[in-house]
């Protein structure tokens, strides 16, 4: 144990005492909790960082939204505003936040994309201002105990599962892997494309210490490069990778196998792109000008780059962005078989 993790060991072991105590008083009904008539289904995850939440957020819209009327809510990270907003024409990134603002781009009008710190306050607005709602889709709300989710939905990465983690700041963990029983199904996110046998029952054996929910197991699924700067570029075998998300490893390694990478540029999650940036991107890629250079970024980055502001250096630079999909491996009809489930029973009630 390093000098760090030792000095962090009783701050980790007091949060993880507020941390379950906070849950005694929920489960105890001390706390106050919301349950709601409509279909409300929850994703979250007990680390921080990116788990694959987004992508699972639009796997259950695009299983879901053909049947019924759907709207997610989030609260919406690393906006500069506060309360409840509906994504539309006049949003933005920075308003809504980057995840929510991708999601309106590639779903509306099909659904609704609503954002919102207090979930318990925001749902009432929701099914007043949107009578037609049939299901509210919550991402990142696991922690988020004043709403009870009739279905909740809990991601872990396959590189890090919780139950080999910890409690903050020791660990990554919001709170104890025991916080896992409270999901109706756990999802092992970002598997190899060859997950084996051994490596399922390793999982399963590490999570049944903690819960007897069902397991799947998925992965990304990257799409082709789409360009939206510079129309006239084709991408390039030498790419530089641009990235502001919370775990960019699984992209790196993808990158690595299917382009030649000259480099990673990688800033905070829900980084906010400035002029500055572009113009170190333009010079990168000019000075690399004898062999062909493109720019190589993600879904979630590329609306942080759709700004006004920065549109006369991206219209000149040979970017694209890699569209991404939650694929299930093994038993994902099982997966939507129980979603929908609970959609119908809720909807025969």
């Amino acid at each position: 144990m390093s000098v760090l993790k030792f000095l962090l060991l009783p701050f980790a072991m007091l949060y993880d005492i507020i941390m379950v105590t906070r849950n005694r008083l929920y489960d105890m009904k001390l706390k106050p909790s919301t349950t709601f008539d409509i279909p409300v289904i929850g994703v979250g995850n007990l680390a921080v960082g990116g788990t694959g939440k987004t992508p699972m957020v639009e796997h259950l819209v695009r299983l879901l939204s053909d049947q019924f009327k759907i709207v997610t809510l989030s609260r919406g990270y690393g906006r500069n505003t506060k309360g409840y907003r509906v994504a539309g024409e006049n949003e933005s990134a920075a308003t809504v936040g980057d995840e929510p603002f991708q999601m309106y781009q590639k779903f509306s009008p099909q659904i609704r994309v609503v954002v919102g710190e207090e979930r318990a306050l925001a749902i009432p607005t929701i099914l007043q201002e949107f009578e037609d709602t049939q299901c509210i889709i919550m991402d990142d709300a696991f922690q988020h105990r004043s709403v009870v989710p009739g279905f909740s939905i809990l991601l872990t990465e396959f590189g890090r599962p919780f139950y080999n983690d910890h409690v903050l700041p020791y660990g990554r963990l919001r709170e104890g892997p025991e916080g896992a029983n409270r999901a109706d199904c756990i999802v092992i996110t970002k598997c190899p494309d060859h997950l084996n046998d051994e490596d399922v029952m390793k999982i399963e054996h590490g999570i049944h210490r903690y819960t007897k929910k069902p397991i799947f197991f998925s992965k990304i699924r990257y799409g082709e490069p789409i360009g939206f700067g510079d129309p006239s570029k084709r991408i390039s075998r030498n790419v530089i990778l641009l990235t502001g998300i919370a775990n960019p490893r699984v992209l790196e390694e993808y990158v690595e196998k299917q382009f030649q990478l000259v480099k990673h540029l990688e800033f905070r999650d829900h980084y906010r792109y400035t002029l500055g940036d572009l113009q170190e991107l333009l010079s990168l890629v000019n000075k690399n000008n004898d062999e062909a250079v493109s720019i190589l970024t993600t879904e979630k980055d590329k609306v942080k780059l759709d700004r006004a502001e920065l549109a006369p250096i991206v219209s000149r630079l040979p970017i694209f962005y890699l569209p991404i999909e939650a694929e299930f491996i093994r038993n994902g009809k099982d997966f939507d078989t129980l979603v929908l489930s609970f959609m119908n029973s809720i909807n025969r009630e």
